[in-house]
C-alpha cells in the first residue's frame, strides 16, 4: 500500500521558519510530481508549491514566492517545504500529495504561527 506521510514540527512564531518533510512509502515505480497545499478554516484547499521530478522545476502560489520553497533529495523522496518569514495568515493543515500514476494525498498537518 503506498503511502504520503508529512511530518515536521507545525508551531512557530510570526518571522520564524518551519520544515515539512513529506515522503512516499511503499511500492510505486516513479513519482511525476509532488505538492504541499494547504487549507485554513472556511476555506478550500490552495496550491502553495509543487515540484517536477524529472526537472526538479518548481511552482510556487503568489501568496508564497519567496519565503516558500519546496525541494526534493531523490528519485523517490522525500520534499521539503521550507517556510520562511511565516505569518500568522500562513495558520492552516498542510497537505502534501504526490503525483504517480494517480494522485495521493497524506493526511495533512496543523501548521501554526502565533503573532
Amino acid at each position: 500500500q503506498v503511502q504520503v506521510v508529512e511530518s515536521g514540527r507545525g508551531l512557530g512564531q510570526a518571522g520564524g521558519s518551519l520544515q515539512l518533510p513529506c515522503v512516499v512509502c511503499g511500492r510505486f515505480d516513479s513519482i511525476n510530481a509532488m505538492g504541499w497545499y494547504r487549507q485554513a478554516p472556511g476555506k478550500q484547499r490552495e496550491l502553495v508549491a509543487v515540484i517536477t521530478f524529472r526537472s526538479s522545476h518548481p511552482n510556487y502560489a503568489d501568496a508564497v514566492k519567496g519565503p516558500f520553497t519546496i525541494s526534493r533529495d531523490s528519485a523517490k523522496s522525500p520534499v521539503c517545504l521550507q517556510m520562511n518569514s511565516q505569518k500568522p495568515k500562513d495558520n492552516a493543515v498542510y497537505y502534501c500529495n504526490a503525483h504517480l500514476r494517480y494522485i495521493i494525498w497524506g493526511q495533512g498537518t496543523q501548521v501554526t504561527v502565533s503573532s
